[in-house]
């Protein structure tokens, strides 16, 4: 790729505003799955036990367990919406930004 279309394409408007929502965007999502994760894992390590607790009293158990599938549920959930406005809104932009790049 020539120097003349990577900076055709860095100075177009459309590839500034993909690139400051797309970093933005997965950012949010990262330190959203970061905070349920190192909560677990710390509560685990500082406090197990609260994860420890049986669900119920005759119960084997532990209300760690349904916890820790609703962390990995999270994570797939999130990564769902990532794919699902990156397949959506990001590639919109992206595709803007290839036509106007080649009427150029």
């Amino acid at each position: 790729m020539n120097k003349e279309l990577v900076d055709k394409i860095k100075n177009n408007p459309d590839y500034q505003e993909l690139v400051s929502k797309r970093t933005s965007f997965a950012i949010k999502l990262s330190i959203s799955v970061l905070v349920v994760y190192f909560t677990f894992i710390l509560t685990i390590a500082f406090n197990p036990s609260v994860l420890g607790a049986p669900l119920s009293s005759d119960s084997v158990t532990t209300i760690g367990i349904p916890i820790g599938v609703a962390v990995i549920i999270f994570a797939f959930i999130t990564t769902g919406i990532y794919t699902k406005r990156a397949n959506g809104e990001f590639d919109d932009l992206a595709n803007k930004i290839k036509k106007s790049v080649k009427e150029d």
